[in-house]
């Protein structure tokens, strides 16, 4: 019996997100952290009354109460025992959508789309796990595969071995971002950041659990664009395949009005991208495959 084939893959021409300073990672964390959340874990103050930092109630001892609360000074200071009540920090989970659809593998500049989304992850992995935060990531575009939410090395372990396997081969059965945020937005009760990460490409599907999303959480979206996705080039007659459908198409780039009906639909359908973000709450971030990804992720960020 044949062995099934592999539903995802290494592309060949990858090419990894290039140089990532630390410095500059660090300083990108920062202010994902604080977009995310408004503030960073442990400025915020969390509902409810247990084990923390902040002094929530301080009040004489009952009997049933946590004896290792018992606050010595108010003790000595009342001659009656008196414990601590504390609020709890909150902890932020992040999650993180990252599009691993074959139209991923696409790149015809510096590197592939989904080298780009590689070193977005990376930071958006060092964003989620500083002060104790967590991460959590989810898969579109192929296979859906969850990370749950967990925090440290172990976090950050999950998300490289998830972006080793690459992204989806052409043709595969691919659901889109849709089911993906529904699924989202059952698990992340709790209001954090979510990170979006595609090329959103494929249709206009992922609007409702977009805005259900932005609703409750803070949204990022970064859109990962190529070049050639904006323009043609007039290099003659050319064999097309979409590599999610795996349709074919000829056209003859030397034709003038082609080329410029081509240009004007591809920024007509970006255009109408940008306004469902926006119409959603998100933070749009636009990155390209050409130039420094990292350093126009930080000026977008400032």
């Amino acid at each position: 019996m044949p062995a099934p084939a592999a539903s995802m893959r290494v592309p060949p021409a990858r090419q990894g997100p290039g140089p990532v300073p630390a410095a500059l990672v660090d300083a990108l964390a920062l202010s994902i952290a604080r977009r995310g959340a408004g503030a960073l874990p442990g400025d915020r103050l969390a509902p409810g009354v247990g084990s923390g930092t902040e002094l929530a109630q301080l009040r004489p001892y009952v009997l049933g109460d946590d004896v290792r609360q018992l606050d010595p000074a108010a003790t000595a200071r009342t001659g009656v025992p008196h414990v601590r009540l504390q609020v709890p920090e909150r902890i932020l989970t992040t999650w993180l959508v990252l599009d691993l659809s074959a139209s991923m593998a696409f790149g015809t500049a510096d590197r592939l789309k989904s080298d780009v989304a590689e070193g977005v992850a990376h930071v958006v992995g060092r964003a989620a796990t500083r002060h104790g935060g967590r991460l959590a990531v989810l898969t579109a575009g192929g296979p859906e595969k969850m990370l749950p939410p967990r925090g440290g090395p172990h976090a950050k372990i999950g998300l490289r071995r998830l972006l080793d396997e690459g992204v989806a081969v052409d043709g595969a059965a691919d659901r889109g971002l849709k089911p993906v945020l529904h699924k989202a937005g059952r698990l992340a009760r709790q209001p954090g950041l979510v990170v979006v990460v595609s090329d959103f490409r494929g249709g206009l599907e992922w609007r409702k659990p977009l805005r259900s999303l932005g609703a409750r959480h803070r949204l990022l979206a970064v859109e990962i664009r190529d070049p050639r996705e904006e323009r043609l080039e007039p290099a003659g007659r050319l064999a097309l395949v979409d590599p999610e459908t795996g349709r074919l198409i000829e056209v003859d780039t030397s034709r003038r009005g082609l080329r410029e009906r081509f240009a004007a639909a591809a920024a007509a359908e970006r255009a109408t991208v940008a306004t469902e973000l926006r119409a959603a709450g998100a933070t749009h971030v636009v990155l390209s495959t050409s130039g420094d990804w990292l350093k126009a992720l930080g000026r977008a960020l400032r």
